[in-house]
């Protein structure tokens, strides 16, 4: 199972490389295939824009049926991000919203929108 989810991860990162999501820059760390750093500018029209935030994306080994891990390491003041800079919503809570299709979404990084409203 553990190979199958890194030939996933792999697809994945390929996928991303070869479809960036605009305003939203995402590399995978040298060191580790499940560790992505993502840089997302903050959109037009909202308190957030001309803003830079550095997240990070770790894969878990249950993905794709486990929801990936994100945190802003940028600090930010929303209402949908806690303390320790993680993302409160329900499609990134573990075994509730989570679903596989969403894995398969090449936009599930677009969490950029959607955590700015």
């Amino acid at each position: 199972v553990a190979g199958l989810t890194l030939s996933v991860v792999c697809q994945e990162t390929q996928r991303l490389m070869a479809e960036p999501v605009p305003g939203i820059k995402a590399e995978p760390d040298e060191g580790n295939a499940r560790y992505f750093h993502v840089v997302i500018a903050g959109p037009q029209d909202s308190p957030f824009e001309g803003g830079t935030f550095k997240l990070e994306l770790f894969l878990p080994e249950e993905y794709p049926m486990a929801a990936p891990k994100v945190r802003f390491m940028t600090k930010i003041y929303h209402p949908n991000v806690d303390k320790l800079g993680r993302i409160c919503l329900d499609i990134l809570k573990v075994n509730q919203q989570w679903t596989i299709l969403l894995a398969y979404a090449p936009k599930y990084f677009a969490v950029q929108p959607g955590i700015f409203i």
